[in-house]
């Protein structure tokens, strides 16, 4: 399948490249035309002028871009360009409404959409090993299913269109509640001058282990945060949770909490860190300062 990407960014980039390695990547598009150069001079894949060219004579445009208005635009600006029948799959992060209106509007041009967003942070990116959770008519997921591999390990259709965007809010939610507990339980463990690397070790073998403990326990604690999934667009995927809740005219404590924390760690310029920085306001419960 002939295949475009369209947003060249932290995690679009590296998923590129594997379909890339793949064999099914042939042009690529990024609003800032300087990323797409770069990776048009180490892979060789064209770079395409606008987003419509992009889409011109692929059988297949990935997205991976910011906000739902930004993935309404880019359909918007393919949809004339599209050939029938076909496929757009969208892996950014956005509500599942707008998978539904972005599914709706290239229908009318008989294409077709699945929203696909992914987990994993950037290093799943890299290594190809990403969660992905999609939605979309189930034969179209089929098709797709090869350009999927090369991106994700863990692949699960989960109903129509909207529903991966749905279940990719789980999951925002559940690592929320995570980076909650693990920062919160690190701090709480310093301030108990417990040798930390000791902590991570044992406690991670137990039934407190988890992947983000693993992975960002041993460098928060050393005042570090190596970039994986950035505090700004967590706090852009909770407000989106946010207000899915909301439509039950209900509030969801983690994410409140969670959303008040990042707010300040905004304030305090951190927006680009990985969000395991919440580990910086945690260290401050104890009495201890900040991390800048």
């Amino acid at each position: 399948m002939k295949t475009a990407f369209i947003g060249l960014g932290a995690m679009g980039a590296p998923m590129a490249h594997n379909l890339h390695k793949a064999g099914f990547l042939t042009k690529i598009h990024n609003r800032t035309a300087e990323r797409a150069e770069t990776f048009a001079a180490d892979t060789g894949c064209a770079v395409a002028a606008s987003v419509a060219e992009a889409g011109r004579g692929c059988d297949a445009v990935v997205l991976c871009v910011s906000a739902d208005a930004d993935v309404l635009a880019v359909v918007d600006a393919l949809a004339p360009a599209l050939a029938r029948d076909a496929v757009v799959i969208d892996c950014s992060t956005v509500k599942a409404g707008t998978a539904q209106a972005a599914a709706a509007r290239l229908a009318e041009v008989g294409a077709h959409f699945l929203d696909a967003p992914v987990s994993g942070g950037t290093e799943g990116a890299k290594a190809g090993t990403l969660a992905m959770m999609v939605g979309g008519e189930a034969d179209i997921f089929d098709r797709a299913r090869p350009l999927l591999a090369a991106m994700a390990k863990r692949i699960v259709h989960m109903g129509p269109a909207g529903a991966g965007q749905a279940t990719k809010a789980v999951n925002q939610i559940m690592v929320a509640g995570i980076n909650q507990a693990v920062t919160e339980a690190l701090a709480f463990g310093e301030a108990m001058d417990l040798p930390m690397d000791k902590v991570i070790d044992v406690v991670g073998g137990g039934a407190a282990g988890n992947w983000f403990l693993d992975h960002r326990g041993p460098t928060m604690v050393k005042g570090k945060f190596p970039l994986g999934f950035k505090v700004a667009l967590h706090q852009k995927d909770l407000e989106i949770c946010q207000a899915m809740a909301a439509r039950h005219d209900t509030q969801l404590p983690i994410v409140e909490m969670t959303l008040l924390h990042y707010a300040r760690l905004l304030r305090q310029g951190h927006g680009d860190d990985d969000i395991s920085a919440l580990f910086r306001l945690k260290k401050a419960l104890f009495g201890g300062k900040s991390q800048e």
